[in-house]
């Protein structure tokens, strides 16, 4: 601390100067702030506001700088100083723009900008530049696992940009399910013909790429490290095995087609059925000539039943779309048209989906003379060599049957995902899952998935982010897709293990927090070996060594702060955020006494969804109370229970809880941080009735990063209950 020097820097513009008395401010940074070195300006942002801070940097030594101006969130990159710590004092969203206007709230208001400002100076005291990672990886080869259409994308993207890829496929080939078809659906306009699938053309550039290899008829046998120092191990068949080293990882192994033996009642393993891949097989063989079934039978009739085993409601069969079997059976449809223009062919479908071609596509079907019918299938029978597929006709109300000497079932995509630990091992049907990564994490060999199988990532705002920090999902095994959709989504997959190597060659995190230059440091002589923080950790980055202390795996961390909400004993902390950080602006506010009816609402917000919402409701200029102080979070699941308990030992009158949703649905940034927070704060109302208060005053809540209006009304509702129940008995104490 005796090299350190503080500094408070405060802005007058965008109406501040005019809306808040900023002498009073300047004293509350010197005297109570203790701030050495306090300056106002007209314009922070400016150039010549920005340049005066750098000046009191290189001039006066200065090494930590409080900015009392607009939100952290706003002129990020003006209030930018390389190896300075920097919090920001929001009194622009979160006090003049929120609090009513007129003389009337001029008191509240000005009390709510000297909290802030008390507040901030508060934060820095307690707050160290990050340093980073001293031992992080700096290979930044790409590992792509899979030899698909996804995972050649992915490595000629990767090589492209000019880095290293190893591409593993387990098959003795290239080209996966994209290789197995006779033509793709159309990508572009006019969507009027199935168009070639360019596999041959794609195989051959990853192929005679210099920065690609290519390990054929291999398996990954293990996988250790973290991103920048992935060691992994690659099973050949013959049973030799190589070591490799990468930075990141794509996993792109596809998906398998759900297996139409589970559909007797349509027909599953009836000689006249088939399923989308096995008419594939069917057009390869025929090469635009007459059609002729695996027997030899030439077909006359077809008929497409869609959603085979899918989008079921019983738990029996898939519970999702597959997104691609619309369009692919209308493409396989035209092979019969464009091959005999007198073959019936009649598609049976209760909705019919063709993102991203409009109606284009399916008018051109029409046009060659495809039968589109909405009917729900009910069975498929053989008949005379042939099959009998009745169905309930949905236009005109009616129970009736059509013949056909094929019938193709869109069986849907089963993603090969590999072991499922969410799932019990007689849960796993009757084939148990053969693992695909075979990761050495204590969380399991795999990626964790969602309850349909799919890999599991963050849908809204992370696609390809996985649990896994530096292994991405791209594909089908990601969520059900269409060739088009598979080859942007390896781009993207592709785009973030570039990323990802980047950021670990210089010891940053990666998303959300891209280029956090801090870690978790844990005091051992602390530590109770509890391993909450072992277990709690959404991403598997904290193991043990032989005495069961915690061992920090920094390149897989993504700086949640789950670990140090977990810790009861408080020994895990950040550089720049810690229990004390946030601890030392809990106390640091002016608490009012408890015959002043002002009462005081700590407001906890996750920084990904509910401190945005708060800024937005702050531009929309939403009033809401001004008794709240907000303090933003990394995560929930960064809380820890001594801020709670405190914040009411210190006077606090109630404590706000905002954070993303969590359940299988989850928006939480950070997976399961919101998750977590709420179970630890199920367990509060002891404490508080142990205290003689009211479990009202904690309150936890779910908010979108677009609910503006609703955090406001929150608040303001939370205040009037606040009212109603009364002010703390704990300020007397205080």
């Amino acid at each position: 601390m005796a090299d350190n020097k503080f500094a408070a820097y405060l802005c007058a513009g965008c109406g501040l100067g005019d809306t808040l008395n900023f002498n009073e401010i300047e004293k509350i940074a010197k005297k109570e702030g203790k701030m050495p070195l306090v300056k106002r300006h007209d314009f922070l942002c400016s150039v010549a506001g920005v340049q005066s801070i750098r000046d009191d940097i290189e001039k006066e030594g200065v090494t930590h700088v409080m900015i009392a101006a607009c939100s952290r969130r706003a002129k990020t990159e003006a209030f930018d100083f390389p190896g300075i710590a920097v919090t920001r004092a929001n009194l622009r969203e979160g006090v003049i723009w929120i609090v009513a206007t007129g003389a009337a709230h001029d008191e509240v208001r000005q009390e709510m900008a000297n909290d802030y400002v008390r507040m901030g100076c508060a934060e820095l005291k307690k707050m160290k530049v990050p340093g980073g990672v001293a031992n992080s990886g700096s290979n930044k080869r790409i590992l792509v696992v899979g030899g698909g259409v996804t995972g050649l994308t992915a490595a000629i993207e990767a090589a492209e940009t000019g880095y290293q890829v190893l591409l593993v496929e387990k098959a003795p080939q290239l080209g996966g399910w994209a290789a197995s078809l006779w033509k793709r659906v159309p990508y572009r306009e006019p969507y009027a013909q199935p168009q070639d699938t360019g596999m041959n053309e794609l195989i051959g550039r990853v192929v005679a790429h210099p920065l690609i290899s290519v390990y054929l008829s291999s398996t990954l046998a293990e996988t250790a490290g973290a991103p920048g120092r992935f060691a992994v191990s690659i099973a050949q068949d013959g049973g030799a095995v190589v070591q490799e080293m990468v930075g990141a990882i794509v996993q792109a192994s596809g998906f398998s087609t759900y297996d139409m033996a589970r559909l007797p009642e349509l027909g599953g393993g009836l000689p006249g059925v088939v399923d989308q891949a096995g008419l594939e097989a069917l057009a390869k063989a025929a090469q635009g000539n007459v059609f002729k079934r695996a027997d030899g039978h030439a077909v006359q009739s077809v008929v497409f039943v869609q959603c085979a085993g899918q989008r079921d409601t019983t738990g029996t069969h898939l519970p999702y779309c597959s997104g691609h079997c619309c369009a692919t059976s209308v493409k396989q449809a035209m092979y019969f048209k464009d091959a005999n223009p007198d073959i019936d062919t009649v598609l049976l479908y209760t909705d019919l989906r063709l993102p991203g071609m409009g109606e284009d596509f399916y008018r051109s079907a029409q046009e060659k003379g495809v039968t589109f019918t909405k009917g729900s299938v009910s069975g498929v029978k053989a008949d005379n060599g042939g099959c009998t597929v009745s169905f309930r006709d949905l236009i005109l109300d009616e129970n009736t049957t059509v013949n056909a000497d094929l019938v193709v079932l869109a069986t849907g995509q089963v993603p090969n995902s590999g072991v499922n630990i969410e799932l019990p091992e007689e849960q796993q049907g009757e084939v148990k899952p053969i693992s695909i990564l075979n990761l050495t994490y204590r969380q399991g060999k795999d990626l964790p998935q969602l309850t349909a199988g799919l890999t599991d990532s963050h849908f809204i705002c992370f696609p390809y982010e996985t649990r896994r920090t530096g292994i991405y999902a791209a594909g089908p095994v990601r969520r059900p897709m269409d060739m088009q959709q598979a080859i942007e989504d390896a781009t993207g997959a592709a785009l973030k293990a570039i990323q990802t190597v980047e950021n670990a060659a210089l010891g940053r995190a990666a998303h959300p927090r891209s280029g956090d230059l801090s870690y978790p440091i844990v005091r051992l002589e602390g530590c109770t070996q509890c391993k909450r923080c072992t277990v709690e950790c959404p991403f598997g980055a904290i193991d043990e060594d032989e005495r069961r202390f915690p061992v920090f795996n920094e390149a897989r961390c993504r700086r949640c702060g789950t670990c140090m909400g977990a810790c009861p004993v408080r020994v895990i902390s950040f550089e720049n955020y810690s229990v004390d950080t946030v601890g030392s602006q809990i106390k640091s506010v002016d608490m009012p006494d408890e015959f002043s009816e002002r009462p005081r609402i700590l407001l906890l917000a996750c920084e990904n969804d509910a401190y945005p919402a708060l800024d937005m409701a702050g531009l929309s200029r939403t009033v809401y109370s001004a008794f709240v102080r907000a303090i933003p979070v990394r995560c929930l699941g960064s809380v820890n229970a001594i801020w709670i308990t405190d914040a009411l030992n210190g006077g606090w009158d109630g404590v706000m809880m905002m954070g993303c949703k969590r359940g299988d649905d989850y928006q939480c940034h950070f997976v399961k941080g919101s998750e977590l927070a709420y179970y630890r704060m199920s367990k509060i109302d002891d404490t508080l009735k142990g205290m003689g208060l009211e479990t009202e005053r904690v309150a936890s809540y779910e908010v979108a990063i677009t609910d503006n209006q609703k955090v406001a009304a929150l608040i303001n509702e939370y205040a009037a209950k606040i009212k109603e129940i009364g002010m703390s008995p704990m300020k007397g104490f205080n």
